[in-house]
Formats: structure tokens, sequence, C-alpha cells
């Protein structure tokens, strides 16, 4: 039983080797925001927590510059 919770843990990195994390990279960026406009947790993310701190901070300098919304409010 412990083997199977292992494999499960070990999941294929949602960032590729040659993707840089970068407020620029809104096709990036866009994959780790949810519908509502909010930041995916790192659980979700499939991130490590280095990742997910620089992906969290590349999402708001963009938020900032106008290269993505705050929020997607279309009611």
């Amino acid at each position: 039983m412990n083997k199977f919770k292992r494999s499960l843990r070990r999941r294929s990195p949602s960032i590729r080797p040659d993707e840089t994390i970068d407020y620029k990279n809104t096709s990036l960026l866009r994959r780790f925001v949810s519908e509502q406009g909010r930041i995916l947790s790192r659980r979700m993310n499939r991130l490590t927590s280095k990742q997910q701190r620089s992906v969290a901070i590349a999402i708001k300098r963009a938020r900032i510059l106008a290269l993505l919304p705050f929020s997607n409010n279309e009611n």
C-alpha cells in the first residue's frame, strides 16, 4: 500500500525546463489562474514552493501592468 501512495505523489512537472517564469509570458501564467481570477494553490499547480512564489510574483506584476485581469467577472 505504501508503494501505491508514493507513486501518486510523483507527477509530471507542470512547467517544462525550457519555459521561464516571467510576467511577460501570459500564456504560461494563465494556466496558474482559476476562472475567477484567483491564483491556484501549489498543490493544484504541482509546483515546488520556489516555483509557486515566482509564479505568484509574476502574476501580480502582470496584473499591475494590465497583462492579466484582476478578476474575471463575466456575469
